[in-house]
């Protein structure tokens, strides 16, 4: 690692080094919208803590009423949309899905147009739960507010994608989770280890798991299961080496979390904006994901939306198909049916690890928060910190892959002089 930033900093690779620094300006403005309170809008942010996730990937800003309160959570719901319909729902959407690189610039200018579709609609529901009592011209003021900023955020992201380094989304949401954590610990210091001893033994096993937590989610997206792959006009000698298809221990990320968060997050929206004395009760029994059966369902949630988005982007048909036309085949399995039957079975057997895991991640801060007694602003976000780590490795790992290519280029060019 540290002989790769060496590279960068002292063997002037000024074009890498430019790329960091706009990634860096870019992350830095995020950052000061994240600051911007929406103007002329008195808000009530109490009670918002069931949208914590929201809240981190925001950098903070869901809670303080920031202009990017949204961030890019609705290009991701959108996204998943997408991604749902184009599995041969929508014939339009999976044709396009087919037709290559063209296909995939049409799917993502409709995925952006959904995106600040979903902005709107969620600005408008959130209103009722940030404004008191508004009046119409408020919430729409404010949803067009947060529209705005969701486009801007997303432009941010893509101007990083195109001119710095890694995926922009990706590190929106790193950097938003990242300017938490000084706070996070600030406050951790000041209620727990100023007061007494006892106080001071729970920071230091706080500081402890944390620190477990980033070595495990490490671990995590590290694992990989690798099923080797033999073709029909190759030998693995000829090859030089081993082929495989490598299936991720959590191929699925931390989408099943948004999205158990979000669906959970609706019930709570509507009982703020309803008011209802009895639906609101029922809410805060049984759907509120810090409490028994809410938290029961939301481990459940996590579970299956885990299975669900793996195989809806691994899909083992496509996959069987894919090796059929490459004269690919796997050891000991016949083509075809064997094929999508073996590669669903051990789909099946990783993602319990990987969803156990990440549904383990996810109440890990509400257990924490139980027994520790501490306010809904201290947490341990074991989600956040899969985002960080993942987005970090693969954005190390980009960086490590384009001082390669540089040194490669470089090294052709010294030969042909």
């Amino acid at each position: 690692m540290f002989a790769t930033f060496k590279q960068i900093f002292y063997k002037k690779n000024r074009d890498l080094l430019k790329r960091i620094l706009f990634t860096l300006g870019a992350l830095f403005i995020f950052k000061i919208g994240t600051a911007i309170i929406v103007p002329g809008v008195k808000v009530s942010t109490s009670g918002m803590s069931f949208l914590e996730v929201i809240n981190a990937m925001s950098g903070g800003a869901f809670t303080r009423a920031s202009i990017f309160a949204l961030g890019v959570t609705p290009y991701i719901t959108s996204q998943i949309i997408i991604q749902l319909l184009s599995a041969d729902i929508v014939p339009y959407l999976s044709e396009l899905s087919k037709q290559g690189g063209v296909g995939r610039r049409k799917l993502d200018q409709i995925t952006r147009v959904v995106g600040i579709i979903l902005a709107f609609l969620q600005g408008y529901m959130y209103s009722y739960a940030y404004i008191g009592n508004g009046t119409a011209m408020d919430y729409m003021l404010y949803s067009l507010i947060l529209t705005a900023g969701t486009a801007l955020v997303m432009w941010i992201a893509d101007q990083i994608t195109i001119k710095g380094i890694g995926n922009g989304m990706s590190l929106i949401i790193m950097a938003g989770i990242i300017s938490v954590l000084p706070n996070m610990f600030k406050n951790l210091w000041v209620e727990l280890a100023t007061k007494n001893f006892l106080g001071l033994v729970i920071f230091l096993t706080f500081v402890l798991v944390f620190v477990a937590i980033i070595v495990g989610v490490i671990y995590v997206e590290s694992a990989e299961r690798r099923i080797p792959i033999q073709y029909a006009n190759k030998s693995t000698s000829a090859l030089g080496k081993q082929s495989y298809i490598p299936f991720k221990l959590n191929s699925a990320g931390v989408m099943p979390v948004i999205f158990a968060s979000a669906l959970l997050s609706i019930p709570q929206i509507l009982s703020s904006v309803l008011k209802k004395e009895g639906f609101t009760l029922f809410v805060q029994k049984y759907l509120t994901y810090t409490d028994g059966v809410g938290l029961i369902i939301y481990v459940i949630l996590i579970l299956a939306f885990g299975y669900f988005y793996t195989f809806m982007q691994l899909k083992p048909s496509e996959l069987s198909d894919n090796l059929n036309k490459n004269g690919g085949y796997i050891p000991g399995i016949r083509p075809g049916k064997e094929t999508v039957t073996y590669v669903k079975t051990v789909l099946s057997r990783i993602t319990i690890v990987g969803a156990t895991f990440l549904a383990t991640l996810a109440i890990l801060p509400i257990l924490f928060g139980k027994f520790s007694n501490l306010t809904t602003t201290i947490s341990i976000s074991g989600t956040g910190l899969l985002i960080v780590v993942g987005v970090a490795l693969e954005t190390y790992k980009q960086m490590e892959s384009q001082l390669v290519s540089r040194t490669y280029v470089k090294g052709r060019k010294g030969r042909r002089r």
